[in-house]
């Protein structure tokens, strides 16, 4: 049999009965240590669809309790509401003895062609050609391994952070896909929307985690084949929080995704 690819794997659920399924979270999703948010709102995604049996996430809202690791665990699902086009539900990622994300969402079926657009006031950010900008690889220290799961490469005039030099503008850009040719979906793009370094590290502030409170996905469209087209910005860094507020347009040129995520201040 074929191996199953690495993110289809890694957000594979096991319905269990009563609205539970079952994960195995693997390594190396992780930044220093704590799963990558995106990821684990996309097993949330993935149960969600499941429970509700419709195909597609079409807002995905988490909340982060504490951090989480790879190892075993459970999700709780309850739907909430059975409509003609969307379904709502809840979800709850469990490890150990403790809860790691709650969720809300809503699913329903996108459509891989949305069409014409009625209005849009932005675009596609302006990227040079992929084998232009910088590739992250994973390392034991800075760019963690997580990138290694993924293929993330910066757009050059926001990659000096990497070098010790930050723009000062909390602004990163790039190409986004999945490593070894795997499709996205509806599914990838929940991770795809937590998978860049954080903003605040061109904001010549100090390097750190920081820590996800909230994040929200919207989902426009299942993105044609190929390279996903990325901008994730921030206005604000005050009271200790800043937010991100993220653009994926896929290869066709079209909005597949956006994002908003609220997270710490990395403590000096």
């Amino acid at each position: 049999m074929p191996e199953t690819p690495a993110f289809a794997a890694a957000t594979h659920v096991v319905f269990r009965g009563d609205g539970t399924f079952s994960v195995e979270i693997p390594d190396g999703w992780d930044i220093v240590g704590n799963v990558d948010g995106g990821l684990l709102l996309a097993l949330l995604g993935r149960a969600v669809t499941a429970a509700t049996g419709r195909p597609d996430p079409v807002t995905v809202t988490g909340h982060y309790l504490r951090p989480g690791r790879s190892g075993p665990a459970t999700v709780a699902t309850e739907v909430l509401k059975e409509g003609k086009r969307f379904s709502t539900a809840r979800a709850t990622l469990r490890a150990g003895d403790g809860d790691v994300v709650t969720a809300l969402a809503t699913t329903g079926t996108l459509d891989s062609d949305p069409g014409k657009p009625i209005h849009l006031a932005g675009s596609p950010p302006d990227l040079p050609p992929v084998d232009e900008c910088e590739l992250l690889v994973g390392t034991d220290g800075f760019p963690p391994t997580f990138m290694d799961r993924v293929e993330v490469r910066l757009h050059p005039e926001d990659a000096g952070f990497i070098r010790g030099e930050p723009t000062g503008v909390p602004l990163l850009r790039g190409w986004f896909r999945l490593r070894d040719g795997e499709p996205i979906d509806s599914i990838g793009l929940l991770l795809a929307v937590d998978s860049f370094p954080p903003t605040i590290f061109n904001a010549s502030l100090p390097f750190g985690w920081t820590p996800t409170v909230e994040l929200t996905a919207h989902l426009r469209a299942r993105p044609a084949p190929g390279w996903l087209a990325c901008s994730f910005a921030t206005r604000f860094i005050t009271g200790g929080f800043l937010e991100v507020d993220g653009e994926v347009w896929d290869a066709h040129g079209d909005l597949v995704a956006q994002s908003r995520q609220l997270a710490l201040v990395p403590r000096g």
